[in-house]
């Protein structure tokens, strides 16, 4: 995932409202498109021009217009004066390291959040920011860069399956987040997998590679977690908020998405917790090798200090020691210091020391 707080030294000193972007450089092209539609009729087309979406802000039918690419100042600029977009909330589509947030603007409802899914390697989570800005009639939806979790939605649209199509742009607003909120219940039961897969290796000894991977998981678990905790303030803002722009029965929806949200964010902290009980049972369990190899080591150095004892006694090399004239006496000393660490090891033994 992206690193917690992106470079913005290249804003500092600059006005509010600068429409300089955050984030990783691209020069890809932007696409633009307008879904226009209502109970009766359906229409989906690519724009080449900004120009071409503004003729549907004052229409009667309710409009989407998702734009893939944020790095474009001039397009952004006329896209948000066009629908009316306060230069605060341009600046923050520009911001992709932003929080998640929700903010009433009058005239629409402006929302930032983070689309989750997983990266190329299939292991990493890639973060990327959604910004929905929410009026009477229309719905834009700002993303980093092509590809989103949006297309059942669209589909929905399309078939003019379920309700959304007799609904208004506050209901394709929820349903956008909510296609957003279902990803994070994809992401985060891969990652309970692997988090599980990863408990299973330690358990079985496997400690080779385990540490590494249970620090990356922490990583992925604290931008995670700074990804969706905000969602609180968001949906719980929406669902609150007394803006005409919200239909009641709306509101109802917004109520289930976060009964979902609590679920996802009860997952995050299990989750975290099960991290912090396998780095404890890591460390615990290097511990417990390292003692038994003390342990060990410290019986052998106790077996040997008596017989280096008779060793260093018997090797002064002295001219009156009466033990040197035996003919016996080397083999007799040989079996003392056996029998002296046999009874050693028994005692042991018995102790349970090895």
């Amino acid at each position: 995932m992206k690193t917690i707080i992106g470079k913005r030294s290249h804003k500092a000193g600059l006005p509010p409202g600068s429409l300089v972007p955050v984030g990783p450089a691209r020069d890809a092209k932007i696409n633009l498109t307008v879904i226009d539609y209502d109970a009766g009729g359906f229409n989906q087309m690519e724009v080449e021009r900004v120009e071409d979406c503004l003729p549907y802000r004052d229409t009667a039918t309710v409009t989407w217009v998702n734009v893939d690419g944020v790095h474009d100042p001039e397009l952004i600029r006329v896209l948000g004066e066009g629908f009316g977009l306060h230069p605060l909330t341009l600046e923050d589509i520009f911001n992709v390291d932003h929080r998640p947030k929700m903010e009433d603007f009058g005239d629409y409802l402006f929302v930032t959040l983070k689309m989750l899914y997983p990266g190329a390697d299939g292991e990493e989570i890639v973060s990327e920011q959604i910004s929905l800005a929410a009026g009477r009639n229309f719905v834009i939806s700002f993303q980093e860069a092509p590809g989103d979790v949006f297309q059942p939605v669209r589909e929905r649209l399309k078939k003019a399956s379920g309700r959304i199509r007799s609904r208004g742009p506050d209901y394709l607003a929820y349903a956008l987040i909510d296609a957003v909120v279902d990803q994070y219940f994809l992401i985060l039961e891969n990652l309970g997998e692997t988090i599980e897969s990863t408990e299973d290796d330690l358990i079985k000894g496997t400690e080779e590679g385990v540490l590494d991977s249970i620090y990356l998981l922490r990583r992925e678990m604290v931008l995670l977690r700074r990804a969706i905790w905000p969602l609180r303030e968001v949906i719980g803002g929406l669902e609150k908020s007394e803006s005409e722009l919200i239909d009641h029965s709306t509101r109802v929806y917004l109520r289930d998405l976060f009964d979902h949200y609590l679920t996802i964010i009860d997952a995050v902290e299990i989750f975290r917790e099960m991290l912090s009980a396998m780095l404890d049972s890591y460390r615990s369990i290097i511990s417990e090798k390292m003692n038994s190899v003390m342990k060990v080591l410290t019986i052998i150095a106790t077996i040997f200090i008596p017989l280096t004892f008779i060793a260093g006694v018997y090797g002064m090399n002295f001219e009156h020691m009466p033990e040197l004239k035996q003919p016996w006496g080397y083999p007799l000393v040989w079996l003392v210091m056996l029998a002296l660490a046999g009874v050693m090891a028994v005692y042991f033994k018995r102790k349970k020391w090895m």
